[in-house]
Formats: structure tokens, C-alpha cells, sequence
């Protein structure tokens, strides 16, 4: 079984975490994509943060299928960091294949992450492009470090069983909606 990860606050979840996790289905050869919908992102401010019930609620109003499964996974571990989800999930799932999935915005600051090139030793991960961050996540620190692990995006169907580090940018459809926007949207209407 191989299985996407595509972690966040998901405050709110929308059609570009959709639009995200539909594409790894199909370029990844992935049998299903979770949701690791995140109790606290440690890099960001909770004061906007929806309560995790709600998050997952919208999660579960927005996707369309089995294959995309919203989970509270991190809450329930007691998990902070992707490196110890990961690793916990792991050790779970000694069969699944997991691959990270994430946006090109977190690949531009993926150094700041906890562990982040163990991170690229224990799992793939998929890089989808999004509007304004192509050239920033590109010639940042993590893909510099990491430039000579990245496969060719016509092999981003061999990406889960490729000896570790492995990475791949993925140019497919690309979303320009963000959390953030919404909730500022929101927050503007009332």
C-alpha cells in the first residue's frame, strides 16, 4: 500500500488541498492521501487556529471519495513534529510506503522544520508547484541541499520505492488559494 501524507493546519481545508492530493493519486501511483490535520503547526501563531474538530469537520464536508482521508492522527500520537508522526506512523505501518506530500511554499522554508533532512531519510517527498513559489522553493536551502536526490517529474510514479533521500517537483494544476486568504476573507466580511 502506498500512501500520501499531506500535512497542515487546514484552517480551513479547500479545493487546493483537494486539487493537491487528487494529483498524488494519479502522478504518484498512490493508493490513498491522508490528511494529517495538525493540532498546532509549530512555526505558526495558534491565536486564527479553529479548533481540530472543526478543521476535520470541513475536511470531511470537502473531500469526495475514500481515497482522501482526513485523520487527527497527530492528536491522537500526542505528536508535534512531522519527523516523530512520521517515525510514529512508521512504526505502525511497517508496510505502507508513505510519501510526504507538500506544497512548493513549504519546500521555500522546509529548513526551518524540525529534523527536516531526516525527514528526506526516512520518507519521498513530493513537491507540488504553486503560483509565486516555483523560483523560491527551488533556490532554497532544502532544494539546493537536496538537488541531487530530485527525480525527473516523468518518474513521479517510481517516487515511494526509490532508495531515500528522494524528492520530486511536481508542475502539474496549481492552486492559488491559501488558508490564510480565506480566513482574512472571511474575517474582512464581517
Amino acid at each position: 500500500m502506498r500512501i500520501g501524507l499531506l500535512g497542515g493546519s487546514f484552517n480551513p481545508p479547500h479545493d487546493g488541498h483537494l486539487m493537491i492530493s487528487k494529483t498524488a493519486l494519479r502522478a504518484l501511483a498512490l493508493d490513498r492521501v491522508w490528511w494529517l490535520v495538525s493540532p498546532g503547526n509549530p512555526l505558526k501563531d495558534a491565536k486564527d487556529l479553529a479548533p481540530l474538530e472543526t478543521r476535520m469537520s470541513r475536511a470531511r464536508e470537502l473531500i469526495d471519495g475514500r481515497r482522501i482521508v482526513p485523520t487527527g492522527i497527530e492528536a491522537e500520537f500526542g505528536t508535534r513534529y512531522t519527523i516523530d508522526t512520521v517515525r510514529a506512523l512508521q512504526q505502525r505501518c511497517p508496510e505502507v510506503r508513505f510519501v510526504w506530500l507538500m506544497g512548493a511554499d513549504n519546500l521555500a522554508g522546509f529548513d526551518r522544520w524540525k529534523d527536516w533532512r531526516k525527514i528526506t531519510e526516512v520518507l519521498p517527498i513530493a513537491v507540488f508547484d504553486r503560483p509565486g513559489f516555483s523560483n523560491k522553493a527551488l533556490r532554497s536551502k532544502a532544494a539546493l541541499a537536496l538537488a541531487r536526490y530530485r527525480l525527473d517529474e516523468s518518474d513521479s510514479g517510481l517516487l515511494a520505492d526509490r532508495p531515500l533521500p528522494a524528492w520530486i517537483f511536481i508542475h502539474g494544476p496549481r492552486s492559488s488559494l491559501s488558508s490564510t486568504a480565506l480566513r482574512r476573507a472571511r474575517t474582512s466580511r464581517k
